[in-house]
């Protein structure tokens, strides 16, 4: 195969993932406001510029749809966390860090975590989701697995808990603070904080 040949196989493969990310990004506003139950590809069609066919010719079916938005989500939001993280020089400034990023993320779109949290509850009912969804859960905990041991690093200590322990409380943390700050409260922002940064250290006691 000449090289022409491979460029332009590599230019259409780059051409259609860039139109599954267009259709992706315009049907997240729509399935984080409705949720997994109450939205189909129709749905998504009615709700945006894209026709009912678009969407199916790029997604098979609204779980493909669905795994794909939220995986790409949940992958910014790591990025963006980890850089902030990055500029912590002391093991307090990563603790307050920590507590900030995640308030911070859960400020800026908590429709879009609800949806995350609906697919994972339907990952206990729809074996379709369940590999992604394991996928994107690894990718969370190796991403607070970090922050435990850049602040180990900081601080020249070890933790005592082990990754799954350690991505199960900051992972409760937020999902209540998400429930919270969904019913209304008016403080689940800064408990979040307050409570990422105080929790960081007790997994060192």
């Amino acid at each position: 195969m000449s090289s022409s040949t491979a460029a332009r196989r590599r230019t259409r493969v780059d051409k259609f993932e860039d139109r599954r990310r267009e259709l992706a990004d315009a049907a997240l506003a729509t399935l984080a406001d409705f949720g997994y139950a109450r939205t189909s590809l129709r749905t998504i069609a009615d709700n945006t510029e894209f026709s009912h066919g678009l969407l199916h010719y790029y997604f098979a079916d609204k779980i493909e749809l669905i795994t794909y938005c939220v995986r790409r989500y949940k992958t910014s939001c790591v990025q963006r966390y980890e850089n902030l993280l990055a500029e912590a020089s002391s093991p307090a400034d990563l603790a307050a860090a920590c507590g900030h990023g995640l308030s911070a993320t859960l400020a800026e779109a908590p429709l879009m975590h609800r949806l995350w949290y609906d697919l994972r509850s339907q990952s206990m009912f729809e074996e379709a989701f369940r590999d992604d969804v394991a996928e994107i859960d690894g990718t969370l905990q190796n991403m607070i697995w970090r922050v435990v041991c850049a602040y180990a690093d900081l601080a020249d200590i070890s933790p005592t808990c082990s990754p799954s322990q350690a991505y199960a409380l900051f992972d409760g943390l937020f999902q209540q603070a998400l429930l919270r700050h969904l019913a209304g409260s008016g403080t689940a922002l800064d408990d979040l904080r307050e409570g990422a940064r105080d929790l960081l250290p007790r997994l060192f006691v």
